[in-house]
């Protein structure tokens, strides 16, 4: 099937340099794997009931959206643990470190995607009810 996506040139670019370094055969091949993990990725936090431990990672424009991202922040503070946040010039960094049902990091990730000056929202799992903890608590 084709399709036609719009993409910023210097994302187009980077990209392009990117699979041609990993010796991928063409654009489209790297495109696929790229949608392939994005399913994966957001497939597995759908996929999980019962309580995880996961690291909820987002880059945004401070300046546009500090405010409502602390009262988001606030909301959910019965599955935020920790966090950690780094200034990169306009644009910060914060890192989340959550325990609870998988329910509400999923109503988290999601909510902290509704903003338009919150770049990129990824999750990691690092552990939930199927798995076996990687050290004893």
């Amino acid at each position: 099937m084709r399709t036609s996506v719009n993409i910023p040139e210097s994302l187009l670019s980077e990209f392009d340099h990117v699979w041609r370094e990993q010796g991928l055969e063409n654009r489209s091949r790297a495109v696929r794997e790229a949608m392939e993990e994005y399913v994966e990725r957001h497939s597995r936090l759908e996929a999980i009931d019962g309580d995880v431990v996961a690291l909820v990672g987002f880059d945004y424009r401070h300046t546009d959206v500090i405010r409502e991202l602390h009262g988001v922040q606030h909301t959910f503070q019965d599955v935020i643990l920790n966090t950690s946040h780094t200034h990169q010039g306009e644009w910060c960094l914060e890192s989340l470190f959550c325990r609870g049902p998988a329910q509400r990091v999923r109503a988290l990730t999601y909510r902290l995607r509704d903003f338009d000056a919150v770049r990129r929202v990824k999750v990691m799992v690092i552990r939930d009810d199927a798995t076996e903890p990687h050290c004893r608590e």
